[in-house]
């Protein structure tokens, strides 16, 4: 049975549900950051998804790396599955901008935490349900 890692349900704020995956924002206001999480249980690596998923997978990220691109008019979409912190599989989409902290290089070498205010936090939430047009349950 699917659960989402504490850290993953921790360090994000759920936007609602794809076919496949799970998308969450991450409290991090000096990005507009998503991660897509496959909904399927003990799965660390792609590889490890079905054929179908897999498909489904890369096309939930290409889909949603294009809406986040359009809303926001980033110059790079950062896309990866590391899991060296978080075995669970996900994907992180970061909209990149020549103006934003850590550019040009990877945020993890300038992380700054600037978490959203709860009132943001949740207009952000609701800009990218309907945006997105993300199922909510």
């Amino acid at each position: 049975m699917y659960q989402l890692h504490s850290v993953l349900e921790a360090d994000s704020v759920r936007i609602g549900t794809l076919k496949l995956c799970e998308v969450r924002l991450i409290n991090n206001a000096s990005y507009t950051w998503l991660i897509l999480v496959p909904q399927r249980a003990d799965i660390r690596e792609i590889y490890q998804l079905s054929e179908c998923d897999q498909q489904q997978l890369m096309q939930e990220c290409s889909e949603v790396s294009k809406q986040i691109q359009q809303l926001t008019r980033a110059e790079k979409m950062n896309v990866a599955a590391f899991g060296n912190m978080v075995p669970q599989l996900h994907l992180h989409i970061i909209a990149r901008h020549s103006h934003d902290p850590a550019w040009p290089q990877p945020i993890w070498l300038n992380l700054q935490s600037k978490p959203y205010s709860e009132t943001v936090l949740q207009e952000k939430v609701k800009q990218l349900q309907g945006y997105l047009k993300i199922e909510v349950i």
